[in-house]
């Protein structure tokens, strides 16, 4: 049977995808549906749609799975062969992400892929969202080994209450965090090098101004 934490965070992954997806006459009706079951009935509900496999253990098509392959929306960070990194759409502080192992396998050595990723995302996480330290906590949900990176900011305290991110707010903090660093090196250094060259072309046209030569005589 599901644990509480996992009902909670498969809710909010099944209500991010009816918000996206749904006709807007249907949404509500869906979201009240899926609130209201209990976690012996989310796990019946999952076991029906093939969303989790009645045996509980080699999940081929559960909800991680499902963000995974893409049919269920998320907001990429990054991704390798071996994971994919997500915004948590139930955030315990601003830019938290989820590092997904594409297998089941529980493993008592982290593959290096995983381990190299979860290390980038958290030094990219530091430097764009301007984070005092990045909180890295394990977990095991639907037999995925989960990594969570939790940015923590100056004068904040890491509480275990969750608050629901809005689609603006993930999006935004998706561009931050995949925008191309060399995009703002490139135009940097364009502006640079244009200013110099307009800064040469004044001392030329001031040169020319101020120093008077005679005509060749011939």
């Amino acid at each position: 049977m599901l644990t509480q934490e996992q009902t909670e965070t498969i809710k909010k992954r099944l209500i991010e995808q009816i918000e996206s997806t749904f006709p807007e006459d249907r949404k509500q009706f869906a979201v009240s549906q899926l609130e209201a079951m209990s976690s012996d009935e989310l796990e019946k509900f999952l076991i029906k749609n093939n969303l989790l496999r009645a045996d509980n253990s080699s999940q081929e098509n559960c909800v991680f799975c499902a963000i995974i392959s893409g049919a269920i929306k998320s907001y990429k960070i990054a991704e390798n062969k071996k994971a994919i990194a997500v915004l948590e759409i139930n955030p315990l502080t601003k830019g938290h992400v989820i590092i997904i192992p594409r297998g089941h396998e529980s493993q008592e050595k982290q593959p290096k892929e995983i381990s190299e990723m979860a290390k980038k995302t958290a030094i990219l996480l530091k430097s764009r969202l301007k984070a005092k330290e990045i909180k890295k906590e394990k977990s095991n949900i639907l037999g995925h080994d989960i990594i969570n990176l939790i940015p923590i900011y100056e004068n904040q305290e890491l509480s275990s209450e969750r608050k629901p991110a809005t689609q603006e707010e993930l999006s935004e903090l998706q561009e931050i965090l995949t925008k191309p660093v060399f995009k703002k090196v490139r135009k940097r250094a364009e502006k640079k090098a244009g200013k110099e060259k307009q800064n040469i072309k004044n001392m030329i046209k001031e040169f020319e101004e101020k120093i008077w030569l005679p005509k060749r005589i011939p």
